[in-house]
C-alpha cells in the first residue's frame, strides 16, 4: 500500500523540524514555507516515498529536484518577505517557485526545458499558485520585462554570475546563486546590491548542482 496524505504530512513536519531547524534554518516564515508545500507533488513519478528524504531526485531532462535544506537555505540567504517579487532561473519541477510563492508577493520562474516547464507549470497551477509565471526561456537572461526583482534564486550552477541577473536586482535586492569552474561542485554565492555596480559577495558554502545552461552560463555542459 502506498503512503497516503496523512503519511506525507507527518514526513513533511519530521523534514521541517529534523533536516531544517536542527541544521541551522532558523526563519519562521520558510519553515512554514516548507512545511506547507508537499514535496511528494514535484519529484519524478515513483520517487513519491523518498520526498522528504534530505536528497535531490530526478525529474527527467537529466535534472533534478534540490534537495529540502538547501532549498531553504537559499531561500532564507535570499532574505524572501512578504511583498516582495522574486525570481527563480531553473525551475525544475517547480517546487521551490512553490516555496517562494508561500512568502513572497509575486514569483517568475524560468525553466529552458520545454516538457519540464509544462510539468511545473500544471503542478503550480493544481496546487493554487496563482502568483507565479512560469516561462520556458534561457534563464540566464532573466526576465527583464519584470525587473527589478527584489529576491533572484538560481537553482543550477554557473561558471560565474550571469550580468543580465546583477542587473535586474533591485537595489538592496538578493541574489542567491551557485558559482563554480567545475561541473556540479560549486560554491553557494549571496550577492546584495548596494548601487548600480556595487555588490557585496558573501560564500555560504560548497554545493553541488546541475549545470546552468544559457547565454550567459554554460553553453554546454562542463
Amino acid at each position: 500500500m502506498g503512503l497516503g496524505p496523512a503519511d506525507f504530512a507527518r514526513a513533511r513536519a519530521h523534514m521541517v523540524k529534523t533536516q531544517l531547524a536542527r541544521r541551522g534554518v532558523r526563519n519562521p516564515v520558510v519553515l512554514d514555507a516548507m512545511g506547507k508545500v508537499p514535496r511528494e507533488a514535484f519529484v519524478g513519478e515513483g520517487y513519491e516515498e523518498f520526498a522528504y528524504d534530505d536528497l535531490p531526485l530526478p525529474i527527467g531532462d537529466g535534472q533534478t529536484i534540490s534537495q529540502p535544506y538547501v532549498v531553504a537555505l537559499m531561500i532564507e540567504a535570499a532574505g524572501a518577505r512578504a511583498g516582495d517579487i522574486g525570481l527563480e532561473v531553473g525551475a525544475g519541477s517547480g517546487y521551490a517557485a512553490a516555496v517562494l510563492s508561500r512568502i513572497v508577493g509575486r514569483v517568475v520562474a524560468i525553466e529552458r526545458h520545454s516538457s519540464l516547464a509544462e510539468q511545473a507549470r500544471r503542478r503550480l497551477q493544481r496546487l493554487g499558485c496563482d502568483n507565479v509565471e512560469l516561462h520556458c526561456s534561457d534563464g540566464t537572461r532573466g526576465w527583464p520585462e519584470a525587473a527589478p526583482f527584489d529576491v533572484i534564486i538560481v537553482s543550477a550552477g554557473g561558471p560565474a554570475v550571469p550580468e543580465a541577473l546583477k542587473a535586474q536586482l533591485a537595489m538592496g535586492g538578493r541574489l542567491v546563486i551557485p558559482v563554480g569552474r567545475s561541473e556540479r561542485h560549486q560554491k553557494l554565492l549571496k550577492l546584495v546590491r548596494r548601487g548600480a555596480a556595487d555588490y557585496v559577495t558573501e560564500n555560504l558554502g560548497e554545493v553541488s548542482f546541475v549545470p546552468l545552461i544559457g547565454e550567459q552560463g554554460w553553453t554546454r555542459k562542463p
